[in-house]
């Protein structure tokens, strides 16, 4: 019988649990599928006493993560700490400079240190596998750097977070505020322990370098992706959008043009009737457009004990199987630094003010837009009570220079009160 692939298992919360419940109760299928028996030698986590309503008795323990990354009995390493330093990086760097391959489904961990670690991992013949840490259950890894590998690819974006739209369509459907629905979302568990990780975009954006990377043959640049949160979306935004034929999403977007790599996780409108827009709850979906294959749309689970630990074994499967892709789709030194697009693509964008109730006051926002060269799609002002009257513009397609001049120029008449409120219409 062929030699098994043993693993070492760092991390034993949800997504470890579900991992060793897999190779426990999937046994004969692991090895049909691959070739070989898939096992588990040891496996380290904070606590030992805790129940997590899996048997481990019949594996090693090791308190220290780097200690199991350097057992001679571990072929794989299966890191799923996470976090961005600490534990998680000192053990992956000790199983590459061991000679293990490693199964990761840390993206804050890759985001970070994604090149040093490639270009370490493929100088000793091994193999870093991330399809867990991006999308949960979906297989978008996979298909960029396999199915897609064909394609030049021309944009990614995908609604990367399923807390940001859980809250979002709950907002929506109960009409809610941002805050009562944050506060529900944080007593269902849905938040990380740094709530700003999931609704700031963070955790999303980490997850769209990790694809551009792949996508367009540049190294990992985080720092390259425009992040906006979606604590400033209203309900009366979410409200008006969905008069004006839109639904708001925290939408990621990667496109690489002759002005560079544009990266964007921000919240946008999306048309109603589109896939993301009829995206709900908690889950995710990435569409993925290349010059041969048009577009595929990808949909499904964004995280979860069962989705996640499923794309951990699907990596390791692959290594089992002695399939062995570098770790964004080309030899790591082969990635060339990403030049950074100075601006965004031109697009419509959603604009909310409130206007004092004056005669003259459309005709002096419509001054300033025209002055700032943007031009005006649609205008809609609704009845009010008070002495602001709300107005919905939509614009044509507009740079975001000339935007952010309106934006600054608009509070400085006077019948504009407040901060303009403006978000990015996304052609999907």
């Amino acid at each position: 019988m062929t030699d098994p692939l043993r693993l070492g298992i760092a991390g034993l919360g949800t997504v470890g649990v579900g991992v060793v419940k897999i190779v426990q109760q999937h046994a004969d299928l692991l090895t049909a599928r691959s070739g070989r028996p898939v096992t588990i030698s040891a496996v380290s986590a904070r606590s030992r006493e805790k129940d997590r309503g899996v048997d481990i008795s019949g594996y090693d323990w090791e308190d220290d993560p780097v200690a199991l990354a350097k057992r001679e009995d571990v072929d794989l390493l299966v890191e799923l700490m996470g976090g961005e330093d600490g534990p998680a990086k000192a053990a992956t760097e000790a199983a590459i400079a061991a000679g293990k391959d490693v199964v990761t489904a840390n993206k804050a961990m890759l985001a970070h240190h994604g090149q040093a670690m490639a270009e370490a991992a493929e100088d000793a013949g091994r193999v870093i596998r991330f399809e867990a840490a991006v999308a949960g259950g979906i297989p978008v890894v996979k298909a960029l750097t396999e199915g897609l590998a064909g394609n030049r690819i021309t944009r990614v974006m995908g609604v990367m977070n399923g807390t940001c739209n859980y809250i979002l369509t709950r907002m929506q459907s109960a009409g809610l505020s941002y805050d009562e629905v944050f506060e529900e979302a944080n007593q269902l568990g849905f938040l990380e322990a740094d709530p700003n990780l999931d609704v700031g975009g963070i955790d999303a954006g980490h997850k769209l370098a990790l694809l551009s990377a792949i996508a367009y043959g540049t190294q990992v640049d985080f720092g390259g992706v425009a992040l906006e949160g979606i604590g400033q979306v209203t309900i009366e935004d979410i409200n008006q959008a969905a008069e004006l034929g839109f639904r708001i999403k925290l939408l990621g977007v990667a496109r690489l043009s002759g002005r560079g790599l544009e990266q964007r996780m921000t919240p946008c409108l999306v048309p109603a009737n589109s896939p993301i827009g009829q995206l709900e709850g908690g889950t995710n979906m990435v569409v993925l457009e290349g010059d041969s294959v048009d577009q595929i749309v990808l949909r499904g689970p964004g995280a979860g004990e069962g989705p996640t630990a499923s794309a951990v074994m699907a990596d390791v499967l692959d290594i089992a199987r002695g399939i062995r892709v570098s770790t964004f789709g080309q030899p790591a030194r082969s990635l060339v630094a990403a030049n950074r697009a100075a601006v965004a693509t031109a697009a419509p964008y959603y604009l909310r003010l409130a206007l004092r109730d004056k005669p003259g006051a459309l005709a002096k926002v419509a001054a300033v837009l025209s002055d700032c060269g943007i031009s005006i799609d649609r205008m809609r002002q609704r009845s009010h009570g008070g002495e602001d009257a709300p107005v919905l513009i939509v614009t044509h397609k507009t740079a975001a220079p000339s935007l952010q001049e309106a934006l600054e120029a608009l509070p400085r008449t006077d019948v504009v009160t407040g901060h303009p409120v403006a978000l990015r219409i996304e052609d999907v």
